[in-house]
């Protein structure tokens, strides 16, 4: 059993669906972001999304956007992130999952990412614009060095979801509503059936994404899946508050976990 899953059931055994928050590296500072990831984990953050800053972010809307670019002009690279989780992992031992594009692994090359991975202990990666079909171009390095590729669906997968999650590792990322991430009033999609055809073929834990913003949604939400996913709400936190944003991020947490219990 991976990292990433027992995570999962160590939120279940404690009675709690688990919280995965989402933060990008850099933004504002690589130093800042470490302290947050530090806030993160005190406030008792099961996994933890790390997002490498890209040029092109087409999954992200307009809030991840702007951190990207703000990072981006910080020069923060795959390599400074890579430095900077490796200061982490001498006090913390969160679960640790990159999402970034395929364009980044390649420019780093594919085998030396997956063993950095392994040497700076990244349990898994999200590939936002990797198709399912080519996913074991990564997966036969990720799989040698203990590297979990999570696999996503959507509300559209329809007939594609009964392959994707019988073959996903870690977890599944299932995404609420179609369309980029940001922050949402009500999300539309019917998950309660999306969920029946999910839970007949995945083995692994399911975690709920893309415009869960506040405690309100997560309760709501939480049945659906084993955990879920906060970006852009975090994202805004730190954007509002910049350097100064741990005390605010360890207090959404808190209310957040307190709503998935």
């Amino acid at each position: 059993m991976s990292n990433l899953q027992k995570a999962f059931d160590k939120a279940k055994q404690q009675g709690r669906k688990a919280f995965i928050p989402f933060i990008t590296a850099g933004d504002p500072t690589l130093e800042a972001t470490e302290k947050f990831i530090y806030a993160l984990d005190k406030a008792g953050s099961d996994i933890i999304e790390i997002g490498i800053p890209f040029s092109d972010p087409i999954a992200d809307g307009p809030v991840i956007q702007r951190a990207n670019i703000r990072a981006l002009k910080n020069h923060v690279t795959l390599t400074k992130v890579f430095d900077m989780v490796a200061t982490l992992r001498r006090t913390t031992d969160v679960p640790l999952v990159f999402l970034l594009y395929a364009n980044t692994i390649h420019y780093y090359g594919i085998e030396r990412f997956f063993e950095k991975c392994q040497e700076t202990r990244i349990d898994g990666i999200i590939v936002p614009d990797l198709p399912f079909e080519e996913k074991e171009e990564f997966n036969v390095y990720a799989a040698d060095k203990g590297v979990d590729v999570i696999s996503l669906v959507a509300p559209t997968s329809k007939q594609r979801i009964k392959e994707i999650a019988a073959q996903a590792k870690g977890f599944l990322y299932c995404v609420s509503s179609m369309g980029v991430t940001g922050t949402r009033d009500t999300i539309q999609t019917d998950l309660k059936s999306m969920f029946e055809t999910i839970n007949a073929y995945c083995t692994i834990p399911t975690a709920l994404g893309f415009g869960i913003s506040n405690k309100e949604q997560a309760k709501v939400l939480k049945d659906h899946a084993d955990g879920v996913i906060v970006g852009s709400a975090i994202v805004k936190l730190i954007e509002a508050y910049g350097e100064e944003a741990e005390m605010p991020l360890l207090r959404f947490a808190e209310e957040l976990m307190e709503a998935l219990s």
